[in-house]
């Protein structure tokens, strides 16, 4: 692949996607809270609480999606979730979002009502404000129908602190569900495929979750992640890299929904480098598992929460998959382009 032009790989999630933005963007905008690298960052004390300052973090994404529909969300919802998410995986309280919509000439204004009422209604079960936005109009062939851009703000408690950093030694990972459904569920709409059983998206506010989860084992969670582009794998991958630890990682412990295992295999992709859009991994003190679980469980987007894997000093940078045959392989960021346009 030559490197002086941008491939849609570049946006997926994969090994190309974290070259551009570590080479290109950190290095031009380099400054101590981009550095860590994380879904949100965490800018500074924003108040006080009976736990001591709180602090203030800020994130911002871009949603692309085709088809804008699909089973079991649209880019509306998407776009919502997404920013809610990223913002929960610092640990911060989301509360407040802005939406700018970038819409091509011609596009239909009860298509994009829809969108707009799915936006709210996620914000509203996100317990979240719109309080601003923008619009732009294109030329027709210059959107793609609709692009949606957001940001998000919340609040940090002061006795919470997470990164993509803090993985330690020991440490168990936690999977809060089945991988795949959100890939899985654009791509067999964009293809035309049908299956005995229907593939919904995952797509889904995290931050109740989160705030279940840390209140159950305060300062026992040390990473948070949702695993998005690129899937579980280039997540795990990323992870790994940024604590320079090893993740042992049991293959057969990662539950996989039976209608997305049969779209992979169908469409020759492995489901662990398939999106999602309402799964997170943690990373958290071994003796919090059992309790960390429980708070996981306990919650309606957490019910198939498990155990994938621990932490160890052997290999650090490393993802070792245990598979289902006894073998061990390395899990590497993919280099190529996997699912284009689904987040």
């Amino acid at each position: 692949m030559a490197d002086d032009h941008i491939l849609l790989a570049h946006g997926s999630g994969g090994l190309l996607g974290h070259r551009l933005v570590r080479d290109l963007f950190a290095a031009a905008f380099d400054n101590p809270i981009l550095a860590p690298l994380d879904d949100a960052a965490v800018l500074a004390e924003w108040g006080i609480d009976q736990a001591g300052p709180l602090r203030l973090a800020f994130t911002t994404d871009s949603y692309v999606v085709r088809p804008l529909t699909f089973p079991g969300g649209d880019i509306g919802r998407l776009a919502l979730c997404g920013t809610v998410n990223d913002l929960a995986m610092v640990g911060a309280e989301p509360l407040y979002v802005s939406a700018a919509f970038i819409i091509e000439e011609g596009f239909a204004l009860a298509e994009l009502r829809r969108y707009v009422d799915s936006m709210r209604a996620a914000a509203e079960e996100a317990g979240v404000r719109i309080v601003a936005g923008d619009t732009k109009v294109v030329e027709r062939g210059g959107a793609d129908g609709l692009f949606i851009n957001t940001a998000g703000v919340g609040l940090v408690p002061a006795d919470v602190h997470i990164s993509g950093s803090g993985a330690r030694e020991g440490d168990v990972i936690l999977l809060s569900g089945a991988v795949g459904d959100h890939g899985m569920a654009v791509m067999s709409q964009r293809e035309g495929l049908q299956f005995d059983a229907p593939i919904l998206s995952d797509c889904a506010p995290l931050n109740g979750m989160v705030r279940a989860l840390l209140g159950a084992v305060p300062g026992a969670v040390h990473s948070l992640r949702d695993p998005t582009r690129g899937g579980l794998a280039s997540t795990l991958c990323e992870l790994a890299e940024t604590s320079a630890l090893s993740f042992e990682v049991e293959e057969a412990a990662i539950p996989v929904h039976g209608a997305v295992r049969g779209a992979s295999e169908l469409l020759g992709l492995d489901p662990l480098f398939v999106a999602n859009e309402g799964k997170l991994v943690a990373i958290v003190r071994s003796q919090a598992a059992g309790e960390a679980l429980e708070a996981l469980r306990g919650h309606p987007y957490g019910r198939e929460a498990t155990q994938i894997g621990r932490v160890t000093g052997e290999h650090p940078g490393r993802v070792i998959l245990r598979t289902v045959y006894g073998a061990a392989r390395i899990l590497q960021m993919p280099a190529g382009e996997l699912l284009p346009r689904i987040c």
